[in-house]
């Protein structure tokens, strides 16, 4: 079983006539170790697909795998109690904590998965270094440029170890250097680490780091190797 499966998954969105598919049967699996990249126009359904893998959304029909668990077949809190342990996520908006400092928030999630204190703080020290926010780690969020609340997003992500990470724009609000200095970080994780991870994006810099891509049109999905 591969950390992110589906099978012929649709999802809809709306109700009687006004209902529209924003997946239509889509299929995609994603091999520990592999970065895949998901693409396509803006509503095409990238994002949809993204929190239906996670079990943030449950599918009309087929199934979700995650982790080796079937989503499909799970309780909500079933889901939950994997997306904490296993899972790392990395969104458009950073969404930290405004009254915690950014060692703080890392910290907050690694606690929610069980990490312990020394663990932790070593892998927190490791990830704050290699993003360029060592200096910055008792910082709060409102002393933060966008960008840095971009990177401490993507260290909280990855504090855990998770088996699977999920990317929906993590370079957005980033300039060149610190955009590359993610990408490449999250193809370290998953060539070095085994992670499955996979990335909604518009950022051409993802292209030369991915095995592979796979583009929504419409809620279809075609698939291509890189």
């Amino acid at each position: 079983m591969r950390p992110i499966e589906l099978c012929e998954v649709v999802k809809r969105r709306g109700r009687g006539r006004a209902a529209v598919q924003a997946l239509r049967g889509v299929s995609l699996a994603v091999a520990a170790g592999e970065l895949c990249l998901l693409e396509g126009p803006s509503g095409s359904g990238k994002t949809t697909l993204i929190a239906v893998a996670a079990g943030l959304l449950g599918a009309d029909a087929g199934e979700v795998w995650l982790a080796g668990r079937p989503l499909h077949a799970s309780s909500p809190a079933e889901r939950r109690r994997l997306r904490r342990a296993s899972v790392g996520f990395v969104f458009q908006r950073a969404q930290l904590l405004e009254q915690l400092s950014v060692l703080e928030n890392i910290l907050v999630q690694a606690d929610a998965a069980g990490l312990s204190r020394r663990t932790a703080a070593r892998e927190a020290a490791r990830l704050l270094h290699a993003l360029g926010l060592a200096e910055l780690a008792g910082r709060r969020p409102a002393e933060l440029s966008g960008g840095e609340e971009q990177r401490a997003a993507v260290a909280r992500a990855l504090v855990h170890a998770p088996q699977v990470v999920f990317a929906d724009e993590p370079t957005a609000s980033l300039d060149s250097a610190n955009g590359r200095a993610v990408a490449a970080l999250l193809r370290e994780l998953a060539r070095e680490r085994g992670v499955a991870v996979l990335v909604a994006t518009h950022d051409a810099r993802f292209r030369e780091l991915a095995s592979r891509s796979v583009r929504l049109v419409d809620g279809a999905a075609t698939e291509g190797a890189r």
